[in-house]
């Protein structure tokens, strides 16, 4: 009777690890996408070029531009979900514009965003993080 009490209690011991890492993963994947969701949203916007070229890469910095006109930034942001959709707690997730006025926009240059975009979205981590957190708790 002792080891069945022991093997239910390793037993429980499992399922909580899996779902702790599962909801560690999920909430990785829902704060990158709601910071990178906050930057794409204040980029600004001319043709759209600028906002289309936001690029999340898992370890790694993507290289390259894209041809990519999203002045909505839905295309973006879906890209981003796509490519966030694998990822777990732990990865170290980039956002990357590497067009050649990506920083110069970010610096202020346009009248649009003259707080730039990312030092902006980086005061709001903590209240994102915290937001994200109560929404998992509650599931």
């Amino acid at each position: 009777m002792t080891w069945c009490v022991v093997g239910s209690f390793e037993d429980q011991l499992r399922a909580f690890q899996v779902k702790t890492e599962r909801k560690m993963d999920m909430a990785a994947r829902k704060v990158a996408l709601e910071i990178f969701t906050r930057v794409i949203l204040k980029s600004p916007v001319d043709t759209g070029r600028f906002r289309g070229n936001w690029q999340v890469g898992i370890g790694s910095v993507p290289n390259g531009t894209l041809e990519l006109d999203d002045a909505t930034g839905v295309a973006t942001i879906s890209a981003a979900a796509a490519r966030l959709a694998g990822v777990t707690a732990g990865n170290i997730i980039y956002l990357a514009n590497n067009l050649p006025y990506a920083r110069r926009l970010e610096e202020g240059y346009s009248q649009q965003a003259p707080a730039g975009m990312v030092a902006l979205t980086v005061q709001e981590f903590q209240l994102v993080v915290k937001k994200i957190g109560i929404e998992l708790s509650v599931q």
